[in-house]
């Protein structure tokens, strides 16, 4: 069950994923950026049509990076979230696990679009925990299989709505597009992303949502869990800087 705030996981609130030092994403390589730290949100937002705006805004492989904006490392976290009703207790109540082991980020061109080639996020699941240690060595064995598939990963490849140039300060909602995989499967998804931009400092959060059979996951059946919800939340807070190439 897995939740990225990579806030997923589009509005970055709406969820999210090893880790690879040298991803072509990382800081270290040549294109790097990452997301961490704000507040969920549930719900795709339009929008303002006083923004710059195209359906899609695709990458090129001619394109030069105009701005990257990275994850600043340990605020940023990424969760997963399923509803579940536990034996012994008459109410439902969310599974929620976490990490803060997360890099990566997104680049754009001078037209506000992204650039494929420099744009993705990185989830180590190995450090993912919650608060029942029985789940968690469930979850990592039996659901994520983290010994052979330690990690997932996020490789944008679109966005929506997101104003161009971005303000030097206030809110942006947008939606980010990029191809999650999840051990052995690729879907496309769609983030949905609150951001606050405060001078060179990007924060927020986004969200997604799939079920478990979308990546071929195995829903938990243990005699304590009494159900389980077939919808997974992918949730990422984000706190991302400014870099410029």
């Amino acid at each position: 069950m897995t939740i990225v705030r990579f806030a997923s996981t589009a509005a970055l609130g709406a969820v999210v994923v090893g880790v690879l030092s040298l991803s072509p994403w990382s800081p270290r390589a040549t294109t790097g950026a990452g997301l961490s730290g704000a507040s969920l949100v549930t719900s795709a937002h339009a929008a303002d049509p006083a923004h710059h705006e195209s359906e899609v805004h695709a990458a090129r492989s001619s394109q030069e990076i105009a701005v990257r904006y990275v994850t600043s490392g340990e605020s940023s976290r990424a969760r997963y979230r399923v509803r579940e009703r536990l034996l012994g207790r008459e109410l439902d109540n969310d599974a929620v696990g976490e990490t803060a082991d997360i890099t990566g980020g997104i680049a754009l061109d001078r037209n506000g679009a992204i650039v494929r080639s420099a744009s993705g996020f990185d989830v180590k699941l190995t450090g993912l925990t919650s608060d029942e240690t029985r789940r968690d060595k469930y979850v990592q064995s039996r659901i994520l299989v983290t010994d052979s598939f330690p990690g997932i990963k996020l490789a944008v490849t679109g966005v929506r709505g997101l104003p161009s140039p971005l303000p030097v300060s206030g809110r942006v909602q947008f939606q980010l597009l990029g191809n999650l995989t999840l051990k052995r499967t690729t879907r496309p998804t769609t983030w949905n992303v609150v951001a606050n931009v405060n001078g060179d400092q990007l924060t927020g959060t986004a969200s997604t949502a799939f079920t478990f059979s979308d990546f071929q996951l195995t829903q938990p059946k243990v005699r304590v869990v009494l159900s389980v919800a077939d919808t997974i939340r992918l949730e990422y807070e984000f706190a991302m800087r400014k870099q410029m190439p």
